[in-house]
């Protein structure tokens, strides 16, 4: 009887501990497919006004772009002050003032358009983040659960285990009482 008891408990112990480690496996699992996903985003597709609106953005911003911008810059002014009065632009340079002033207002809405795109990739970034982290969280929840479960689950079978190790323990008091009744000398000897 007594082996049987034992041979169920370890049963019900070997359950419990596969049960965690089928739960703990199946977390691992889906931890691994949402690092590849973030890891492996999905390629974006770009339009051709995107893509030239990325170069222009970069190349404006870009040292080459500052160094270029002003050689010509001091070029033009040199050439056109050497010239003297035969210059195409002569001083106060109003064709280089107009010249300046159309690449400016052509630059601003490109680098805009490019500002937009970082702006909504960021946007995205920050929502993936979010629901990583919420994802994250309802995991946590959800492992706290089923550990609870299994937790309140073994505590249960250890309640029961007590109380039938409570129950032959009275049998083997009220045997020894009736023993020790039965035969009281021989506990004195």
């Amino acid at each position: 009887m007594y082996q049987k008891e034992i041979k169920k408990l370890l049963a019900n112990e070997d359950t419990y501990l596969l049960s965690l480690r089928k739960i703990i496996e199946e977390s691992v699992a889906q931890e691994k497919n949402l690092i590849e996903s973030i890891l492996n985003p999905e390629k974006e597709s770009l339009t051709k006004g995107q893509k030239l609106s990325d170069k222009v953005a970069s190349f404006g911003g870009s040292w080459k772009f500052i160094i270029s911008f002003f050689t010509i810059l001091f070029t033009w002014i040199l050439v056109n002050i050497a010239m003297a009065t035969h210059a195409f632009d002569p001083y106060p340079f109003i064709l280089l003032n107009l010249l300046l002033s159309c690449v400016a207002a052509l630059q601003a809405p490109v680098v805009m358009m490019s500002q937009n795109r970082i702006e909504e990739k960021d946007r995205k970034r920050n929502e993936s983040d979010y629901l990583t982290n919420l994802k994250a969280e309802i995991e946590i929840r959800s492992l706290h659960q089923k550990v609870d479960l299994l937790l309140g689950e073994q505590i249960k079978t250890l309640f029961e285990t007590q109380a039938r190790q409570m129950v032959l323990l009275n049998k083997i008091e009220t045997k020894l009482e009736k023993v020790l009744k039965e035969h009281p000398t021989s506990s004195h000897h």
